[in-house]
């Protein structure tokens, strides 16, 4: 039995998943999510997978906690709890991610684990990536603004997604430390690097703070469209508007790191900023080869 601790807003959230999953389908064993975090703070939108993706996931109970956990079932409490010599026994189906890169050891955990941490890089789940894909499929739009920017987007000869995250990473202060905000010199130079290899592009800016995006980028050259009309819990919607487009700049964000992910295309160019923290981190593993880091 696999069970992966789900925090965050829904990017990370697919990266726990996918990650636990693809451990799971490799040991030929159950996987369950913990969303217990989300009942004791408001996180984004909580727990988003499964009200967006059709998933074959069941959620861990306390029973299940138990048996994996043992007495301990808070994750928080244990990650310190495990460090303790007498539970030294236990800690070992306590998985806490180590550090930001990519970590092969974590495929020998044993087959009853719980796996605290963010897994950020496609390398946990590549050999597991078309049933990723299946698996978040995203359900068709509803309602007619979407659908058509859909087809907007579809009948394109070159649409291109920029996603500019403001929002929390300027105005919460520990997000701002952590995170920061893309400068403008990042979006210019990602659409000089695009348009010196596309003849026509046309871009689809999805962003929190369109009029920041108007007051400090340059998008004259190119037909564009801002979006910025789907929120709360309807901001899922970006992310499958932005997975249609044929390529991509994203932001220091996992929600528009899916966005270019799910588009399966061969063909695609992602751009991706070399600084994804405020501090120097090493993000080489989050970073798929193909892509570019600007």
């Amino acid at each position: 039995m696999i069970i992966a601790n789900l925090n965050g807003g829904l990017g990370n959230q697919m990266f726990q998943y996918a990650n636990a999953k693809a451990i799971a389908m490799r040991k030929g064993v159950n996987f369950l999510v913990d969303t217990s975090l989300y009942e004791k703070k408001r996180m984004h939108q909580g727990f988003e997978l499964g009200k967006i993706f059709k998933l074959p996931v069941r959620v861990a109970t306390k029973a299940d906690l138990k048996q994996v956990l043992g007495t301990f079932q808070s994750p928080l409490a244990y990650r310190i709890l495990a460090r303790l010599p007498l539970l030294k026994s236990l800690s070992k189906k306590f998985i806490a991610e180590a550090h930001f890169e990519y970590w092969d050891g974590l495929h020998n955990c044993p087959n009853e684990a719980y796996l605290f941490g963010y897994w950020q890089s496609e390398r946990y789940f590549l050999d597991y990536e078309a049933d990723i894909r299946r698996e978040f499929t995203f359900q068709p739009f509803q309602d007619q603004s979407n659908i058509a920017l859909a087809q907007k987007i579809q009948e394109s000869q070159c649409a291109v997604s920029v996603h500019v995250r403001r929002g929390d990473f300027v105005n919460n202060p520990k997000a701002n430390t952590f995170h920061g905000a893309l400068s403008p010199s990042y979006y210019s130079d990602a659409l000089a690097f695009l348009a010196r290899t596309l003849p026509a592009m046309e871009l689809f800016v999805f962003s929190d703070d369109i009029q920041w995006v108007k007051d400090n980028l340059d998008l004259s050259a190119y037909p564009v469209h801002f979006v910025s009309h789907n929120t709360g819990i309807n901001s899922y919607q970006d992310m499958a508007l932005m997975s249609l487009c044929e390529h991509h700049v994203i932001a220091n964000s996992s929600f528009s790191w899916w966005g270019a992910w799910l588009n399966a295309s061969q063909d695609k160019i992602v751009i991706a900023p070399k600084r994804w923290f405020v501090q120097p981190m090493n993000t080489k593993d989050l970073i798929p080869a193909a892509w570019i880091r600007l």
